[in-house]
């Protein structure tokens, strides 16, 4: 097939591989209506004006000269087609627009666009586009013209949804708002339409059913996308407007966090994750060979930031993976997540830390409401959700009231029990009703039920100097003073029964002098999940890992 792509290079055949598109759903009211006369801006910008060939499988064309009804020459042929695979052979000095720079104030531009093709439809002698880059969409009119013919109508319309294209045309305002669209003020009157990668005519799943709430669904008759197929699809389910903006706003924790504790003289650091004992001394770790001996992946990387703080670093903080063989196939549970870890010494007393990380997460809060509106307001589109709650400073209850509370809500607990899964989300529920917090801090657990490394209170052998930050009613840190001492701490282990020759190098650490510290683990992906309010850590892992998934 001959011809030049608009970037002065041969255009290719796709052999067969393309065919029709079926049309999708009218994107707006706007369908209805005549459209706008095209063709009022002058011709091309940019490099690029020799235009190509349509696909002889596109649309059901045939090669050869471009041909409209009745024999006439196609006068528009130069203005569409398929490009040829881009392989860097120049780099022409087009300019291309992003979608969501498309507004109002670029009225009457001539501007190029590269985006997806995320539905189309032909009516009579036009065809209405819209065009999806990641979290924003614009309609786009392809209409019989000065520049486009009946040909490059059809072509437009029968593009592949998913298909990547770049689009010439003039951003024209609009008389009513396109609300099935970011863009709602302005629409593109295509002038030149060139396919750059063609998807397959067949997707996995529907990105409208994958962004279609359940119970829309359910109402209407219409088909939702399930969990396992989005996973197992993840790629296409990542492109959805949800999606997008679950993982730009959990950017945004990891950034907010680190910026927090850089401003707080915290030091980031990076800590090994292949280590040659179990770092919290248990057996949920993932044995891997190292040349001619086992190694373990990293349940936390707690060892190495109390080793900085015993190097004098003061205050730390890192980002990275943690590894759990647990086999736990709940709604809250990752075999692998991102830790945010934070450890700081303290000079008297261990809330000084506590105070420190609340602050650190109510930041995070404050700047997630500040900076990640739009992502917010896309994702309760999908998944309906109060606005999350906190206060300043954090409410901060003891281990003995949040008993006492769910004593007096009929649960049975004895003192030096741990909180169940449902006994939380009840306690969540209680403190929402007496506080209207979704965030609050509860200290002084018992000892019985937390790590040998955690001290003990000094002032009932029964409890402890730890505690555990919740949001809307789920743990999502889980922190302690640390034990500094290595005779106290030995005595721990081993009224624990953990073999002391495994955790050598830890109690080693200890014996040059350790200033008194604290510190704690977050979930990243809870954190995400929690605040938005969804319903499974799934939702906020770009590729989650657990005991039943391991690809894609």
């Amino acid at each position: 097939m001959g011809g030049r792509s608009p970037f002065g290079l041969p255009y290719g055949s796709l052999r067969g591989r393309v065919v029709t598109a079926a049309p999708s759903n009218c994107p707006d009211a706007q369908c209805q209506r005549k459209p706008q006369e095209s063709g009022e801006a002058a011709g091309d910008h940019g490099r690029g004006g020799s235009g190509c060939s349509p696909s002889p499988g596109l649309g059901r064309q045939t090669p050869g000269p471009h041909r409209a009804e009745g024999g006439s020459r196609d006068y528009a042929k130069e203005r569409y087609g398929v490009s040829s695979m881009i392989q860097s052979q120049e780099k022409p000095d087009r300019v291309l627009v992003r979608v969501s720079d498309l507004t109002v104030h670029r009225a009457d531009e001539v501007v190029w666009v590269r985006a997806r093709v995320h539905t189309s439809r032909a009516k009579g002698k036009q065809c209405f586009l819209v065009l999806r880059q990641q979290q924003f969409n614009v309609q786009a009119l392809v209409a019989v013209g000065d520049h486009a013919s009946k040909q490059m109508v059809k072509f437009a319309a029968n593009i592949n949804k998913e298909s990547i294209v770049d689009v010439e045309g003039i951003v024209r305002k609009v008389n009513q708002k396109i609300g099935s669209c970011t863009q709602q003020d302005v629409e593109l009157h295509v002038q030149k339409i060139y396919v750059i990668s063609l998807a397959e005519p067949r997707l996995p799943l529907q990105l409208d059913d994958a962004v279609r709430p359940e119970v829309e669904g359910e109402e209407e008759g219409r088909a939702t996308v399930n969990q396992d197929t989005r996973l197992d699809n993840r790629v296409i389910d990542l492109r959805t407007s949800t999606s997008q903006a679950v993982f730009r706003l959990q950017s945004g924790i990891c950034q907010l966090f680190r910026e927090t504790l850089i401003n707080k003289g915290f030091v980031e650091i990076q800590t090994p994750k292949i280590i040659s004992a179990a770092s919290e001394g248990g057996a949920n770790v993932f044995t891997v060979s190292y040349f001619k001996n086992n190694a373990y992946l990293a349940q936390s990387p707690q060892l190495y930031k109390q080793m900085c703080i015993c190097a004098d670093f003061e205050k730390v903080f890192c980002i990275g993976p943690v590894f759990r063989a647990e086999d736990s196939n709940t709604h809250r549970h990752l075999t692998e997540f991102v830790g945010l870890d934070i450890e700081m010494a303290f000079n008297y007393h261990y809330h000084e830390v506590v105070e420190e990380i609340a602050d650190t997460l109510v930041q995070i809060f404050k700047g997630l409401q500040e900076r990640f509106q739009t992502e917010i307001r896309t994702v309760n589109k999908q998944f309906p959700c109060e606005p999350f709650k906190f206060l300043e400073p954090t409410l901060r209850l003891e281990y003995c009231e949040a008993l006492a509370m769910l004593r007096e809500a009929g649960i049975e607990m004895g003192d030096e029990e741990d909180l169940s899964t449902p006994n939380e989300k009840l306690l969540g529920r209680l403190v929402k009703e007496k506080y209207d917090t979704d965030f609050y801090i509860l200290d002084k657990y018992p000892l019985a039920v937390r790590p040998f490394y955690t001290m003990p209170d000094p002032r009932n052998p029964k409890q402890s100097n730890s505690y555990d930050m919740f949001m809307r009613g789920e743990e999502i840190l889980s922190g302690a003073q640390r034990i500094h001492d290595p005779q106290l701490l030995t005595e721990r282990a081993l009224h624990h029964g953990i073999d002391l020759e495994k955790i050598k190098a830890y109690i080693d650490s200890f014996r040059f002098g350790a200033p008194p510290h604290a510190g704690g683990g977050i979930g990243l992906e809870r954190v995400t999940m929690l605040f938005l309010g969804l319903h499974n850590v799934r939702q906020t892992s770009m590729f989650p890992r657990d005991p039943k998934r391991l690809t894609p």
